[in-house]
């Protein structure tokens, strides 16, 4: 019987999703939606870390300016309870997708690590 590694994924998915970690991601950043003040300051985050995300994969130069805009804003952001909850549901989030990308390489790590031995 072959298996068909989409259905399994698909299904890792739906588990993302009822998960707890994912729920209180959910719960998180619907509190930042409702509250017109911590949106803004939570999109204005979103848009200088993409900048800089972009900038550093095309190998563009980040000017000092932007490095301290980002730091000021990040400063910012931490002051605020609700976007300050939503990065850590965000952290709890990528931790776990992190330990299943571990679990889903595994196989690969355990075959081309043993050419190693």
């Amino acid at each position: 019987m072959q298996t068909n590694l989409y259905d399994y994924a698909y299904e890792l998915e739906k588990a993302l999703r009822n998960s707890d970690e994912y729920r209180n991601l959910k719960a998180s950043y619907d509190m930042v939606l409702n509250d017109p003040t911590a949106k803004k300051m939570f999109d204005e985050f979103r848009k200088i870390q993409m900048n800089l995300q972009e900038k550093q994969m095309t190998g563009q130069n980040i000017s000092e300016a932007e490095v301290q805009n980002a730091q000021s804003v990040a400063a910012l952001v931490q002051q605020n309870p609700k976007i300050v909850k939503l990065m850590e549901a965000e952290q709890q989030v990528s931790m776990s997708i992190n330990e299943l990308n571990k679990i889903i390489m595994k196989p690969l790590d355990e075959l081309y690590g043993s050419m190693n031995r």
